[in-house]
């Protein structure tokens, strides 16, 4: 059993810190505001700051929105960075840019501490469950340590090489994900349109080659109007932008993931900037003046 830190218990870090707890081990705890209260009955220990959480764990933990946020929890005045000692592991869960994630190895290595990038998909059904995808990023050595650890919160758990591997994977997955929702949305759109019964024609092609995961969740959101979150489109945004910057300083040109992340620009201009991202369908039916199911 192990003292393991964790900072930023929202939708998904509440959940996955749980799983820690429920695995036995002692959890130490830090975000905004307090430790949500089933997590402090659980056995949580609340912690003033990310220091004081580094001095008390070996295995720090961090799960917030975005690369800022992550370099704040590290390395602000009483950050974590400020209460490593030699030896320590820090892990950062946060889906966040895959260059700046090499840049905060390098310091946290300084300190003779470990660094892995583990970004996870999932979202909040699979931290609940446990069955979380995590994409790590970092040495051998320190996976191996935490392997156990990792076993807690997911089940497809890949070292994918150094570190900005993970972060980079988190990326390639985002891509595929959004452009996915966007291509169930053109299809069941096209065929409601049609006249077809949307519905149906889902459940045909969820026999056929066309299925995923996509089409059996988020098309089924399409045909039912459901887009409470879920994954919220302002969270893709980030991820895509993210995809965007990288692709730049790279040379790489990402023309559909462009797209993509012009839908849910548009789906954030109606105010959609908190709706389940398979909600972009709803930047596709404003142009074509038609909503599935109508």
């Amino acid at each position: 059993m192990a003292n393991i830190g964790f900072i930023g218990l929202g939708i998904m870090g509440t959940p996955m810190a749980g799983n820690l707890i429920k695995g036995g081990h002692t959890v130490f705890t830090h975000t905004r505001g307090d430790t949500p209260a089933v997590l402090v009955e659980a056995g949580a220990r609340p912690c003033a700051s990310g220091a004081e959480v580094a001095r008390q764990a070996d295995i720090v933990i961090t799960m917030v929105p975005d690369t800022p946020h992550v370099e704040d929890v590290l390395f602000s005045p009483g950050g974590v960075a400020a209460g490593l000692s030699k030896g320590k592991i820090v892990i950062d869960m946060s889906s966040i840019s895959p260059v700046a994630t090499k840049d905060f190895a390098a310091r946290i290595n300084a300190l003779g501490c470990e660094y892995l990038d583990a970004p996870v998909s999932g979202g909040e059904v699979g931290a609940k469950a446990a069955t979380l995808t995590i994409m790590v990023g970092g040495s051998q050595a320190a996976f191996d340590k935490v392997k156990p650890i990792f076993d807690l919160m997911g089940k497809n758990i890949t070292l994918v090489g150094g570190n900005g591997d993970g972060q980079i994977t988190k990326v390639a997955n985002q891509i595929i994900v959004a452009l996915n929702i966007e291509a169930v949305g053109e299809a069941l759109l096209l065929a409601a349109k049609a006249g077809a019964d949307p519905a149906k024609v889902r459940q045909a092609l969820m026999g056929g080659f066309a299925n995923s995961r996509i089409l059996e969740v988020h098309g089924e959101r399409m045909v039912k109007r459901t887009f409470d979150p879920g994954f919220r489109i302002e969270l893709h945004q980030k991820d895509l932008n993210l995809a965007l910057t990288t692709a730049r300083q790279l040379g790489v040109s990402l023309p559909n993931t462009a797209t993509a992340q012009e839908l849910f620009n548009a789906c954030s201009a109606h105010g959609g900037a908190k709706w389940d991202h398979s909600a972009m369908v709803r930047a596709l039916e404003k142009m074509a003046n038609f909503e599935i199911g109508q």
